[in-house]
């Protein structure tokens, strides 16, 4: 198959969906590798090393969406891309569609076979692609709020840490999944006071028994909610709903409640934000304050650390990506599950419940387009 790398066009996205080593792998499963110009420049691989893994450095995105059977991003495709999308091409990236009516109608006019990162499953729930990143933009989140802490970027002047004779900030996770526990792991090692709020008492039992002593587990309720932001001096949005939208868990009138100068970092901004006022942001202009509570919302956080975030993606999505290179989408989603658990919109046809609901659209199972 003819596999195609893209550079990102989001704004100040440096990760790369591919590494030279990633190609080398490709190439030696009888795959032709098609890698835009500086793809990945941003990630620290110049066109050379793309060339010397047995890559064909191609100038524009055109050409590679013209010959490529399948297009892989980090991101999800943009405008300039919506109308280079053909028939029948694979689209393998994180697309967050429950929060992209745009791009799910786009896709479904396309013909595509879009499958999403975010979406692949194993049996025990997890979800593969998605953990590296949420590892990432967990910890990326409490350095973003210790910073925005600081007075002169807008907080209210607070050192999560703390020092001798002088009480730590607070810290409230509401999510104890793959981006809750390691945000609560930085702000732990901070020394900060943190809370991790959870639905799920097992995922709590489990967390008790790792977390260090400076961090307290609580069932997620509204009025536990409502009593601790008027205490936290950061507050980390993590919950997740595979596939669709994040519910709303802050309302703006809550905010009311808060300190002036606290700092809300909402992760789940990809999937929609998990606050009433949350809004997408990007590296370059990334806070604004609303009723004087800073929103840090970047919905690509793991972009600012494109040489630690690319390694990190590529060990995880390349066995996907080869399986379905080497097998063809079909055969790949009937022999392995995980695959076809990140069938979005396939063939004009909304195949992920989550997406469908999202924006009152028909519904139609993967397995009747796989028969």
């Amino acid at each position: 198959m003819i596999v195609g790398v893209l550079k990102e066009i989001k704004t100040e996205e440096n990760r790369v969906c591919m590494t030279p080593a990633g190609v080398e792998i490709m190439r030696q499963n009888g795959h032709t590798v098609l890698v835009e110009k500086d793809a990945g420049k941003g990630s620290g691989f110049n066109n050379r090393a793309y060339s010397d893994a047995g890559a064909e450095i191609v100038a524009a995105p055109k050409e590679i969406f013209k010959r490529a059977k399948m297009v892989m991003h980090v991101k999800e495709p943009l405008p300039p891309e919506y109308d280079l999308i053909r028939k029948d091409q694979i689209i393998f990236t994180y697309l967050h569609l429950a929060a992209a009516e745009e791009l799910t109608q786009v896709l479904i006019k396309s013909g595509s076979i879009s499958i999403a990162y975010e979406t692949i499953q194993k049996a025990d729930g997890s979800l593969p692609l998605l953990t590296p990143m949420s590892e990432v933009a967990g910890r990326m989140a409490i350095q973003q709020g210790a910073k925005y802490l600081e007075m002169a970027q807008g907080g209210h002047g607070i050192l999560l840490g703390g020092v001798p004779g002088v009480d730590p900030g607070t810290v409230l996770i509401i999510g104890g999944g793959v981006v809750g526990i390691n945000a609560a792991k930085m702000a732990c090692g901070l020394g900060a006071k943190v809370y991790i709020l959870d639905m799920n008492l097992e995922r709590l039992r489990y967390l008790s028994d790792v977390m260090p002593s400076n961090c307290f587990l609580l069932m997620s309720k509204p009025t536990t909610v409502r009593r601790l932001i008027k205490e936290a001096d950061v507050v980390v949005g993590a919950v997740l709903i595979p596939g669709a939208k994040a519910p709303k868990l802050l309302t703006r009138q809550m905010l009311k409640t808060m300190k002036k100068g606290a700092v809300l970092v909402d992760v789940a901004i990809d999937q929609g934000g998990c606050f009433e006022t949350s809004k997408a942001t990007t590296h370059g202009n990334p806070i604004y304050t609303v009723e004087g509570v800073v929103h840090y919302c970047v919905a690509n956080m793991p972009g600012a650390v494109p040489k630690t975030s690319t390694l990190a993606l590529t060990n995880a999505t390349l066995p996907y990506a080869v399986e379905i290179a080497t097998k063809g989408w079909k055969k790949a989603m009937k022999q392995n599950p995980e695959i076809k658990l990140g069938a979005n919109v396939v063939k004009g046809k909304v195949t992920y419940q989550g997406v469908a609901d999202a924006f009152g659209l028909k519904y139609t199972s993967i397995e009747r387009l796989l028969k």
